[in-house]
């Protein structure tokens, strides 16, 4: 009887600690945190990384609709990052015990400044440190990745940045995935047709601020004949100076076209009913633009 009322005793005492409902392997501990903005309210899906003291990456994720995490790494010294869009990243350092919790209790994150503007003016693209690139899916498996080599651009920035403008103007015919027979294929009518629609542009003159370093430009797109609403999604760089001191300001968008969309559906089958191209074509650019002379 006594032997049983100290199994039962010990029972009681593993459901009320902090670790009663996890189950962590052998030498291993578990580390938690709950990430809060300056006026106290969660900061769901929160970027965190849990390193070694020698810089490497032992787990990550992102916080929960609360604002938490709880994670088991082995017991050692760890060294935690935690980010979030608009917000000043936070760091700390934590020792995680064997079959122990390590709490950091809550984290505060602080409003981040966003990075200064371009002046108002105008301001074109640096063609030698840009690129406009995109992604294709073949076959299913593999990814075929390709860039325009010949494009050229102007953004008009206005006093009230969401008032601004820009104008692509990309080379059809400079299209390039590294393979000449694919490319002279891609030029074909099958698919961009640049004897009949030399040129993609995309104008426009909406720039709509979604927080910190985010932006949405949305505009017309026109290809192989055909003009569609398309929104880059977008991440200010901020400012910088060049090697000869000359001002200029960097920025990476990303966005997805449907072939069908701009009528670039050319398309074969190979027998296991796979399509040898994907539907849809991921576009990315990262630019820098200067003044405009």
């Amino acid at each position: 009887m006594f032997g049983r009322w100290r199994e039962k005793g010990t029972n009681r005492v593993q459901r009320t600690s902090p670790l009663a409902a996890l189950r962590t392997p052998p030498s291993a501990g578990v580390l938690s945190c709950r990430v809060l903005d300056p006026v106290n309210e969660p900061v769901k899906h929160a970027e965190y990384a849990v390193s070694d003291t020698m810089g490497r990456k032992v787990v990550g994720g992102e916080t929960d609709p609360y604002g938490s995490f709880v994670t088991t790494v082995p017991a050692g010294e760890y060294r935690l990052a935690v980010s979030a869009e608009g917000y000043t990243p936070y760091r700390a350092s934590a020792t995680v015990g064997e079959n122990a919790l390590a709490s950091l209790g809550d984290v505060t994150l602080q409003v981040a400044q966003p990075p200064e503007l371009p002046a108002p003016g105008d301001w074109e693209i640096e063609p030698t440190h840009s690129s406009i690139g995109f992604t294709a899916r073949h076959i299913g498996l593999a990814r075929i990745h390709g860039r325009f080599n010949s494009f050229a651009g102007v953004i008009r920035i206005a006093e009230q940045i969401e008032q601004s403008a820009m104008h692509v103007v990309i080379d059809a015919a400079s299209i390039d995935t590294g393979v000449g027979m694919r490319d002279d294929h891609l030029r074909s009518g099958d698919f961009l047709d640049v004897r009949r629609f030399p040129t993609l542009e995309f104008y426009s003159e909406r720039f709509v601020h979604k927080g910190g370093s985010r932006w949405a430009i949305t505009g017309a797109l026109s290809l192989h004949g055909v003009t569609r609403t398309v929104t880059l999604d977008t991440e200010y760089l901020g400012l910088g100076n060049g090697m000869e001191g000359e001002a200029r300001a960097a920025c990476r968008a990303v966005t997805e076209l449907h072939r069908d969309d701009f009528t670039v559906s050319w398309q074969t089958m190979l027998a296991r009913g796979i399509a040898v191209v994907g539907p849809s074509i991921r576009v990315e650019l990262d630019v820098q633009v200067v003044p405009r002379s």
